[in-house]
């Protein structure tokens, strides 16, 4: 059954089934949280710039109001060098969650004792309600702190000082600069954290004000970025193509195992329950069989139901044959028994004598046939794994019937798979058949090809005629039962030979009878 076509075509393996469905189910979630870390990116960068953009006009603001009151003593900070610093547009999309460093929440401000000066006060109070306005409606959180780090503008903290912020104190050595914050310290992961970062996190830039050459004051601005529940609602389109990527991914697992797995199962179960009852159409081969196993599984049950059906028909056929062949000399010798006992006293000697022989004859003929049906129970279940040749058969054949004339050519020393004996019983059946039929001499040719042994053994005898060419394999079948056959012998031979992995049959011949027994090779043994 090797070369059975649902062997033979490829088919996945059931680990290469649950492989790919386990790497499809675990990029799902990977390919989804993807997905949601680009939006994450995406929403705090967008934070960022809209944070950069409003920080740079209320900078500007600030230069404006410094500037036009610089003669009331607002101090300045350290000299900005226009060389060595970027303007604010090289830290849009500077922030990445996946690689900048995630800061712990913003340190607490530091009160301070001494008062600002008055012109400070004077601009922050101006620019305190341009930055309320701007929280009102941006959402963001303005703080304003002049060249010391205080702050002297913005929406809380007037009077405290952010200089010990990194942030800020970047900031006021003239470089503007954004980070992303934690927005409470120490808090628990949760499965969601683990999806949006961007929901427990705050983005913060600082804005160096540049006034005369000089950094007078920092814009420094906050705000967490939007949810990103929130943000995939208005967003919807983009995510469509995800959310039907992920349909399709479950779809396709769906399919695949109901086509290479659970639908053939289903099928092969049908199929046994069927074979269980009897139905001898289940044998068809299954409309699919999915995976590699299930294909082998198949076949090694539709094989052994065949042969189980095959074993069934030859039972009872030989069954009927065998009470056959043992009924008639039974039923003579008792038919024989029963006349002398009772013309025990009237029948001549030499009719008494003529019944006895008849008994004898029956009798010998029931040993005969009950040899060769004990021969053919050791032909279907020989001792396999030995091996021969025919030049060792052939010799041993020329010693136990030297009555036929043997002659051999071809491949006579190439091993094949069936011990001497029972291979010497092969040759010795179709020796004795031949001779039954007038034969003198026997020629056997063996030839190799591939994994078989083909010989080919041909006799002078009287032949076969086609009308019998087709039975002459049954058990019992016989033309010469007037000269002692039992019908047996090619019976014989063909069960030996299957059950070796061979096989016989009767070739087309002018004269006498051809038969092409072929055997497989034996395998070479491992060292």
């Amino acid at each position: 059954m090797k070369n059975s076509y649902a062997l033979r075509k490829w088919r996945p393996s059931l680990s290469l089934i649950v492989l790919a469905v386990f790497v499809t189910v675990l990029a799902i979630p990977l390919a989804v949280n993807g997905v949601f870390r680009l939006f994450d990116n995406e929403l705090v960068r967008r934070t960022e710039r809209e944070l950069i953009a409003q920080s740079a006009v209320i900078a500007s603001i600030s230069a404006l109001e410094i500037e036009a009151r610089m003669s009331q003593g607002f101090p300045l900070g350290k000299e900005w060098e226009q060389l060595n610093n970027a303007s604010y547009n090289t830290s849009l999309d500077k922030l990445d969650l996946t690689q900048v460093r995630l800061l712990p929440p913003r340190p607490e401000s530091v009160v301070q004792a001494e008062s600002m000066p008055p012109a400070v006060l004077n601009i922050g109070e101006r620019l305190s309600n341009i930055a309320q306005l701007t929280s009102e409606k941006t959402l963001a959180g303005f703080r304003i702190v002049d060249a010391t780090g205080r702050v002297f503008a913005g929406s809380g903290e007037i009077g405290h000082s952010l200089a010990h912020v990194d942030e800020v104190a970047e900031a006021l050595e003239g470089r503007a600069n954004s980070v992303v914050r934690a927005k409470t310290e120490n808090k628990p992961v949760s499965l969601m954290s683990l999806v949006n970062r961007s929901a427990d996190v705050r983005v913060f830039t600082a804005i160096p004000v540049v006034v005369d050459g000089h950094v007078a004051a920092v814009v420094y601005a906050s705000r967490a970025p939007q949810s990103l529940a929130k943000y995939l609602s208005k967003e919807w389109t983009a995510l469509l193509p995800a959310a039907l990527t992920a349909l399709l991914a479950a779809g396709v697992i769906s399919f695949v195992f109901l086509r290479t797995v659970n639908g053939p199962m289903h099928m092969l179960l049908k199929r046994t329950r069927a074979l269980r009852g009897g139905d001898r159409s289940a044998l068809e081969a299954l409309p699919r069989y999915g995976t590699r196993e299930l294909a082998q599984l198949s076949e090694g049950i539709f094989t052994t139901a065949k042969r189980l059906f095959d074993r069934s028909d030859f039972i009872s056929t030989f069954a009927a044959h065998a009470s056959h062949e043992l009924k008639s000399p039974l039923t003579a010798i008792h038919g024989a028994a029963e006349l002398m006992r009772d013309s025990e006293e009237t029948m001549p000697s030499q009719e008494r004598r003529k019944f006895l022989n008849n008994i004898i004859a029956d009798t010998e003929r029931l040993t005969k046939t009950v040899t060769q049906l004990r021969a053919f129970a050791r032909a279907d279940n020989p001792q396999l794994g030995s091996s021969t040749t025919f030049a060792t058969v052939i010799t041993k054949l020329r010693e136990t019937r030297p009555a036929i004339e043997l002659e051999a050519s071809g491949d006579l020393n190439v091993a094949f798979a069936m011990s001497t004996d029972n291979a010497a019983i092969v040759l010795s059946h179709l020796a004795e058949n031949a001779s039954r039929h007038c034969a003198t001499y026997l020629v056997v040719t063996a030839q190799t090809v591939g994994d078989t042994l083909t010989a080919r053994i041909a006799d002078n005898g009287t032949g076969v005629s086609d009308n019998i060419r087709g039975k002459i394999f049954e058990p019992f079948y016989t033309t010469e039962r007037h000269s002692g056959g039992t019908g047996m012998g090619l019976a014989i031979v063909r069960t030996m030979l299957e059950a070796h992995g061979g096989s016989i049959d009767l070739a087309v011949s002018n004269q006498g009878s051809e038969f092409v027994v072929q055997v497989p090779r034996a395998k070479p043994k491992r060292t």
